[in-house]
């Protein structure tokens, strides 16, 4: 069995992956690659290892059995160009470096650690114990945590919340969760929205972008989330308006932001603004490069998943996280 590996990711994690295949497969490795330089090499190979599958690679890969691709989203693969019989997979394991990032990135919002650092810089020592008109900030584990969606990364996030003493809700798409189970205050569907950002301290979005959630968070939602509230989105850019998000963060309708996820992603160079509006230029906004879950932790476990599929494909035993075909 031939497999081309195109994403690089996995490079770091090589001789992890080559020892999980079992004999008889050959890699070849073109991490990092364009995948439109490798419809020469597809011909022969029966696992694609990448992110982007388009037409042109499709109609190449005449021996193809499975793509896989090494995360969650499958948005960059042309399925209606892969051909009958070809399975994708995907792959997960970035809920626990997720969940790190939420947790820490609530920390240092709601204790104003971003102004603190800013303000020692210049020999200000921004602390209500140096400066009577600054009142003392509360920690997480007094926090109301709300959660607009909460599959396996929401679940993760909110057991660290949980172990701190924070207080729990969620709303998602169909409202099937069982809060006493979760240790949630209480889990509704997203008719319950209003009811969950007016009461939370912290929200964190991380529900799948669908026609039905692109802009689920508007001006009305920032303002009811309000003046003490902390948003974190590591779910995708547009389920906020994203004037309504900049606009609220400068006029202090939202008190902070963790933006991981963005309206404008980078050309292959890794260069490019992450927004048309200067978020860059606001005080109160932790911005990421989409690096929530980019972490060794995350991608060794995508590798052993990958390499696992492989060994399925090889001994005609069912795949795992099948997604199509």
């Amino acid at each position: 069995m031939k497999v081309l590996l195109a994403d690089a990711n996995l490079a770091p994690h090589r001789d992890r992956f080559t020892a999980a295949l079992p004999s008889g497969v050959e890699v070849l490795w073109r991490a990092g690659r364009d995948p439109l330089t490798l419809v020469e090499d597809l011909r022969d190979v029966e696992v694609y290892v990448g992110s982007r599958f388009t037409k042109a690679m499709a109609d190449a890969a005449e021996k193809l059995r499975l793509i896989h691709v090494v995360g969650a989203g499958v948005d960059k693969v042309d399925l209606d160009a892969v051909a009958p019989g070809v399975r994708v997979a995907n792959t997960f394991h970035h809920e626990r470096s997720i969940a790190e990032h939420v947790l820490a990135a609530a920390v240092v919002l709601r204790r104003d650690f971003l102004a603190q650092d800013r303000a020692l810089r210049r020999g200000v020592w921004a602390t209500s114990v140096y400066d009577d008109s600054i009142g003392q900030l509360p920690t997480v584990g007094d926090a109301r945590v709300g959660f607009v969606g909460f599959g396996h990364i929401g679940q993760r996030a909110w057991e660290s919340f949980r172990m701190l003493g924070s207080r729990g809700a969620a709303v998602t798409g169909s409202g099937r969760v069982d809060a006493a189970a979760h240790g949630l205050a209480w889990a509704g569907d997203v008719s319950r929205l209003d009811e969950l950002l007016a009461e939370s301290d912290v929200v964190v979005l991380s529900a799948p972008l669908t026609p039905a959630t692109e802009g689920l968070i508007g001006r009305r939602e920032l303002r009811a989330i309000g003046p003490d509230g902390v948003l974190i989105n590591v779910g995708r850019g547009p389920l906020v308006d994203e004037r309504a998000l900049y606009e609220a963060l400068r006029d202090g309708v939202l008190r902070a932001a963790a933006v991981d996820v963005w309206y404008r992603y980078p050309t292959p160079d890794g260069q490019s603004t992450p927004s048309e509006l200067p978020f860059h230029e606001l005080a109160n906004v932790l911005m990421t490069p989409h690096s929530s879950g980019v972490t060794s932790d995350t991608f060794r476990g995508r590798s052993d998943d990958v390499a696992a599929n492989i060994g399925r494909l090889a001994r005609g035993e069912p795949l795992l996280n099948v997604v199509h075909g």
